[in-house]
């Protein structure tokens, strides 16, 4: 996961966050998205890890200009 950015992301892949974030169900997520973020270390058992949501976190600080 070390070295990974938002933007390194595709829409799908950060789509998939943004929906498990808040506890959406998987199902509505891209299917290869969901086993890219398994495969590199950002979702475990269809949640986020904390290296998901510290990602996510720091690409909305960084959009609101924080």
């Amino acid at each position: 996961m070390d070295g990974i950015s938002w933007s390194d992301l595709n829409a799908d892949e950060q789509s998939a966050i943004a929906l498990l974030a808040p506890g959406a169900s998987a199902e509505l997520c891209d299917p290869v998205a969901l086993l890219t973020l398994t495969r590199i270390g950002l979702v475990k058992g269809l949640r986020l890890t904390s290296s998901a949501e510290q990602l996510q976190k720091v690409a909305l600080l960084h959009e609101l200009g924080a």
